[in-house]
């Protein structure tokens, strides 16, 4: 490995989903706002939990609590919509908390395990190794496109003209 190499970091931000930490990196994400009125959209799939009016500009929200497969957690101050731009679409992101943005070391993430892949995860970029926890990276193109970004993103048009 280059000397390069070993000083190339990803900067990401952190948040939690029940008991686990994901990171994605910071560069999709385009604010982290307090959970505000979600407006439901009839016949959804379930890990749509509606729209919201950000700032005049309606966008889709997803739950990846539900998404995830978690155990529902009770809203709380902590939880928060991350507004990420993913493949053409701006998609707010229901989490149980923001914790941090970090740098972590390309030399510090290892890919997932075949095993983790051959259960359907093929959107983990990643695990992130930090002194003594683990970090759960995820490839936002792939998740978005696997839950389907250009009908989660048509939520948002069927919205705004409703």
């Amino acid at each position: 490995m280059s000397q390069e190499q070993a000083f190339e970091q990803d900067q990401l931000v952190v948040f939690e989903v029940g008991d686990e930490s994901f990171g994605i990196d910071i560069s999709l994400v385009q604010e982290i706002i307090r959970l505000q009125p979600i407006t439901e959209v009839p016949k959804a799939p379930m890990h749509v939990k509606g729209v919201i009016n950000l700032r005049g500009k309606v966008i889709p929200v997803v739950d990846l609590i539900e998404r995830f497969g978690f155990s529902s957690s009770e809203e709380t101050k902590a939880t928060r919509i991350v507004v990420v731009n993913v493949l053409g679409n701006t998609v707010g992101m229901i989490v149980d908390a923001v914790s941090e943005v970090l740098r972590l070391s390309i030399d510090s993430i290892e890919p997932p395990s075949s095993i983790v892949e051959s259960v359907g995860s093929q959107y983990l970029k990643g695990i992130g190794k930090l002194e003594e926890r683990l970090i759960i990276l995820l490839d936002l193109d792939k998740l978005l496109a696997e839950m389907g970004a250009k009908a989660i993103g048509d939520f948002a048009g069927l919205s705004a003209v409703a």
